[in-house]
């Protein structure tokens, strides 16, 4: 292989490779991996991607769940040139389609269930459990000794939630997330004697850029699991496999509602991460009386930039628990108004962000790469405030801000409301067209027992100016999200548009 600098994602498990050759790198079911295996896997791996006739620069979609066969594949496209291109295991019809043909993928990976999902006419290679697959063709394929990627080439394109519009394919290079790895790292304390369990999909930046890539970096060892199931969460750590898990706040509110969260033993559990999503205070207090001696970090940030941006440390909680923290590392951010001139402290503007963690703008969309990055600083679409020691606290998105009356309203702090009522499981505040408010503040609500909605109307105008207060509550079984945990509010807006 020729030798270059190093400065690549599939760098970062070469040199964990040399130095500890032996210690565990990944487990996955009844598999284990050594660094020295895995990345030799790697490499097989990218001989294989190669043989199908690709070459460098080429996207290759990857679609499965979570496995040690997800990991491989985006460490060999790494390897070999290849534009790896993660796609949601749950996308099915037009969207799937979408992401297949917008990213130009000339050959998806896919678990072999999933694989019949996949429009007409797509090349197909099995990730896993298929004689054929690219993890079965591992043990008879010679290792992949070519040159090394570039620092500045492509090596994701990583598609946005699309909690708003149409995905778009920030475009991610080798430089943007070896830089993100560093920032997660000296961040959140990561460490190679933490035990982290990955248990959100892979496909997701959060799960493998903000923990996977960075764990693998200072050679923990790793556990991968299907999903966040609590039995398998809560098991794993009290058989002491587990000390360190990251998770939205919809999986934490879960495992704080199951029966048995206050009788399970989870005292091995030493940190706690959680982000993708606004974490509601009550929810973090419940969290915190429960595990006193946990430390929590509150990770922010987005797709764009790696997606790792601020962090709240277990130290900083206290005065601040509804803060996002300060920037990590690699990340300058500013608070600004429309025509991008900074705000004052304490007062809400949008933060903009400049770091060499930042995507080289989006896939084919030059229109929508112009109007995210100007002058140098990309618009997140993030509403904030930033304190006079540093401390960012998100009162929104910007497209999810009502209007209400003419005044603004931020959602965040009308949910943070309903939570502190012991009926509210789960809450979501959108704004639904209405004649006279311009957007009545609604509540959609998933009841935890018996409730109605005059009582968290009027729960809720004791906690807030009556004019926050929801003008109506909706009941629901469950709010959708997709597989980060974000909530679609987007598809509430849509499904509740006309509901009175």
């Amino acid at each position: 292989m020729t030798q270059g600098h190093g400065s690549t994602v599939d760098g970062v498990l070469r040199r964990s490779a040399r130095r500890t050759p032996a210690r565990v790198a990944v487990e996955y079911r009844e598999r284990r991996w050594t660094y020295e295996e895995l990345d030799d896997a790697v490499s097989r791996a990218a001989s294989v991607l190669l043989g199908e006739g690709l070459v460098p620069g080429d996207r290759v979609g990857s679609y499965g769940h979570n496995s040690d066969a997800y990991l491989i594949t985006f460490l060999a496209c790494a390897r070999a040139g290849l534009v790896h291109v993660p796609v949601n295991q749950n996308l099915t019809g037009d969207d799937l389609a979408y992401i297949v043909a917008q990213s130009g993928s000339a050959l998806v990976l896919a678990d072999p269930e999933l694989a019949g999902r996949l429009p007409d006419g797509v090349r197909v290679l099995p990730l896993r459990d298929a004689d054929d697959s690219l993890l079965a063709r591992l043990a008879t394929a010679v290792p992949y000794e070519g040159p090394e990627p570039r620092t500045e080439d492509l090596v994701q394109l990583l598609y946005t939630s699309g909690t708003t519009a149409l995905p778009k394919g920030a475009m991610m290079t080798h430089r943007s997330l070896v830089h993100e790895y560093l920032s997660a790292i000296t961040a959140l304390d990561l460490s190679a004697g933490d035990r982290p369990v990955h248990a959100l999909p892979l496909y997701h930046s959060a799960q493998m850029h903000v923990f996977l890539l960075p764990y693998i970096a200072v050679g923990a060892t790793n556990v991968i699991v299907d999903a966040p199931d609590g039995d398998t969460l809560f098991d794993l750590i009290e058989a002491g496999r587990a000390d360190s898990l990251f998770a939205p706040p919809t999986v934490w509110i879960a495992l704080s509602n199951r029966p048995d969260f206050a009788s399970r033993d989870l005292s091995g559990l030493r940190k706690a991460y959680y982000g993708a999503s606004i974490m509601p205070v009550p929810v973090l207090e419940r969290l915190r009386e429960r595990l006193g001696k946990l430390a929590l970090y509150n990770c922010f940030g987005q797709s764009e930039i790696g997606p790792l941006a601020m962090v709240l440390g277990p130290d900083e909680h206290k005065g601040r628990m509804d803060s996002c923290g300060r920037t990590v590392l690699f990340v300058d951010a500013r608070v600004v108004d429309e025509d991008g001139e900074d705000v004052p402290d304490g007062t809400p503007g949008e933060i903009v962000y400049r770091s060499p963690q930042l995507c080289d703008g989006y896939w084919d969309r030059p229109d929508e790469s112009a109007a995210a990055f100007r002058d140098g600083w990309f618009r997140s679409g993030d509403l904030a405030v930033r304190d006079a020691h540093g401390y960012f606290t998100i009162v929104d998105r910007v497209k999810d801000v009502i209007n209400s009356g003419g005044v603004l309203i931020a959602s965040r702090q009308v949910e943070d409301a309903l939570y502190t009522h012991e009926s509210v499981a789960e809450a979501a505040v959108i704004g639904l067209p209405d004649e006279r408010w311009i957007e009545a503040v609604t509540a959609v609500v998933v009841p935890r027992g018996e409730v109605t909605e005059a009582q968290l109307i009027a729960h809720a105008r004791e906690k807030l100016a009556s004019f926050k207060a929801p003008k109506q509550v909706l009941f629901v079984d469950e709010l959708p999200r997709n597989a980060s945990g974000k909530i679609l509010k987007r598809e509430l807006r849509d499904r509740f548009g006309h509901a009175r």
